[in-house]
């Protein structure tokens, strides 16, 4: 599976999202279609799970309490937001293929799901409703969407998110967008995230 989920950023690079076929991405990894085919049911599939396995080797991020809530929030959820920022490839066809409907593609897009939630509790579920946490969390799915079509950058999110929380919690007055520490750099997080899933070179 490794293999083939490497293939498949490379491909994605060379051809975009509408030239990518499973039984291209199988060539370049060396892997008979059919082998691929066991693994991934389409090249949604396949490209959800590299975003999948770029989400799960993101570090765990560490909160600090001393923040406010709107803090932590954007905070815990800027790798996640960074993710494909510096990937324009990758991240148009993450856009387009986890929004399809196979079985397979919901399952990872449910899994994705449960990781934010996850994110969210951990960093503000002391002090918010489980309806301020889906409020969140979907004000962050949004912009993920929001950035997968352009309409805004990824590396604004982290200060999208921070307005949002602030006004979940109590406080439509959000402090002064920070987005020009985004502008010419890496996260750390991305960066380890994008290692660990394309392995060694």
């Amino acid at each position: 599976m490794a293999r083939l989920t490497a293939a498949t950023v490379e491909e994605l690079r060379e051809t975009g999202f509408d030239g990518l076929t499973v039984r291209n991405v199988a060539r370049r990894a060396g892997v008979a279609p059919a082998t691929a085919y066991t693994y991934f049911a389409s090249k949604e599939h396949l490209v959800t799970e590299v975003y999948w396995q770029r989400v799960q080797a993101l570090p765990q991020p560490s909160i600090d309490r001393r923040r406010s809530p709107a803090g932590r929030v954007s905070a815990v959820l800027e790798g996640l937001g960074l993710l494909v920022a510096d990937e324009p490839e990758l991240a148009a066809a993450c856009t387009t293929a986890l929004l399809a409907t196979d079985a397979e593609v919901r399952r990872v897009r449910d899994a994705i799901g449960l990781h934010t939630q996850g994110l969210l509790r951990a960093a503000v579920g002391d002090v918010a409703s489980p309806a301020a946490i889906r409020t969140l969390e979907a004000a962050f799915s949004g912009l993920m969407v929001q950035a997968g079509v352009g309409a805004i950058a990824y590396r604004n999110i982290p200060d999208r998110m921070d307005e949002v929380a602030h006004v979940v919690f109590g406080d439509p007055t959000a402090p002064a967008s920070t987005s020009a520490r985004h502008a010419n750099t890496r996260s750390t997080a991305t960066r380890a995230a994008t290692r660990a899933q394309e392995g060694p070179r």
